[in-house]
């Protein structure tokens, strides 16, 4: 099962905008109430979120893990209960995520899979359809983008006692890592981790709540001594191990390119496209072109791998349409969105409009 689209509306980032595509754009007349929400379909393969910092590509991660770890049935309540602890470990109520200037507006992110949905009205305070949503146990994994298995040691005792400066992604991250390892391993998963383990030289280990590397000649290093980068690779290693990245998984992985050596960046987009092609469905937020880059030409088949360019922008619509439209809404700017096979589609793509500008500085020269 996969996450098929996503719609949300007046939270956070994503306020309410007309879309670009919308064909009845000019028949809309000043002081109508039409307006929608931020709309974004999924390909059943990888999902390549890109964009400038501040347009939501962490949100929409956090907002499908969310909505599969609501879809458990049997899963810790508090999980469950408290969705604002994926968001930020300090919120108390929902009206910090949303995004209006009339408390009358409504408030929402609908997650789907096709035929269900995961519908949570901040402005209700509560979940539309989870009678159907919940037991269709959406099996997920999200890896955040602050390295967290050097903080291990005493770290889930103290949370359960204490109110942790850590978000439930960051929490639950250190929870599936710990989790025993599998008896079997799939051999294309033997593969994966045979790749990686050359790369560390070694492999994972948990010894009395603590993460080490267990090196090949026999040494165990403290797993907070490792390069960060590595220390990525050997969480993945871990999460293989522990049998949690299987067919039918869905993997959710906030900027994997993050103190990762460039060199490695093949690696890891190897890595995530047998990932794929063993059934995972993968959704990553990157502002690396090289990383994204490998991706769409290591890939066996276009479909494999979509691109979806996140933009914050009015200018996104034609010059007299913003004419048309001054004044019909207050806010400054909206989030908007591209979907393609290649990089080179995407308009208004930051990354590559960033290393064009190197470019020019180095021709300068």
């Amino acid at each position: 099962m996969a996450i098929k689209s996503i719609e949300i509306l007046n939270v956070m980032v994503f306020q309410r905008h007309l879309r670009k595509n919308n064909a009845d754009l000019r028949s809309i007349q000043k002081g109508d109430s039409f307006q929608e929400a931020f709309m974004l379909d999924f390909c059943d393969g990888i999902n390549v979120l890109i964009g400038e910092n501040g347009v939501g590509k962490t949100t929409i991660l956090k907002m499908i893990y969310a909505a599969t770890q609501w879809s458990i049935k049997k899963t810790d309540p508090g999980k469950t209960e408290r969705l604002l602890q994926f968001f930020s470990n300090s919120l108390k109520d929902s009206d910090a995520l949303k995004n209006v200037k009339n408390s009358e507006d409504y408030c929402y992110y609908k997650v789907s899979d096709g035929t269900h949905s995961f519908h949570e009205s901040l402005s209700h305070e509560g979940i539309f359809h989870f009678e159907d949503w919940i037991g269709l146990d959406m099996q997920s994994v999200f890896i955040p983008t602050t390295e967290m298995l050097s903080h291990a040691e005493g770290f889930l005792a103290m949370n359960q006692k204490y109110s942790m400066p850590f978000d439930g992604t960051q929490i639950d991250i250190i929870v599936n890592a710990s989790l025993p390892e599998t008896r079997e391993i799939p051999s294309v998963m033997s593969g994966i981790l045979d790749k990686i383990s050359d790369v560390i030289d070694g492999t994972v280990i948990l010894e009395k709540d603590s993460f080490y590397v267990l090196k090949k000649d026999g040494r165990k290093i403290v797993f907070s001594l490792e390069a960060e980068g590595l220390r990525k690779l050997g969480l993945i290693w871990k999460l293989i191990r522990n049998g949690l990245l299987e067919k039918g998984t869905i993997l959710l992985w906030d900027e994997p390119e993050a103190n990762l050596n460039p060199e490695l960046y093949p690696l890891v987009a190897e890595i995530l496209l047998e990932l794929q092609k063993n059934g995972i469905q993968i959704f990553v937020a990157t502002h690396s072109y090289n990383f994204a880059k490998y991706l769409e030409i290591r890939r066996t088949d276009k479909e494999q791998v979509v691109f979806h360019n996140l933009y914050k922008s009015r200018n996104s619509l034609s010059d007299e349409l913003q004419k048309d439209f001054m004044g019909m809404y207050d806010e400054s700017e909206a989030v908007y969105s591209q979907s393609a096979y290649t990089m080179d589609e995407i308009k208004c793509n930051h990354i590559m409009i960033a290393d064009n500008e190197l470019l020019d500085e180095v021709y300068e020269l």
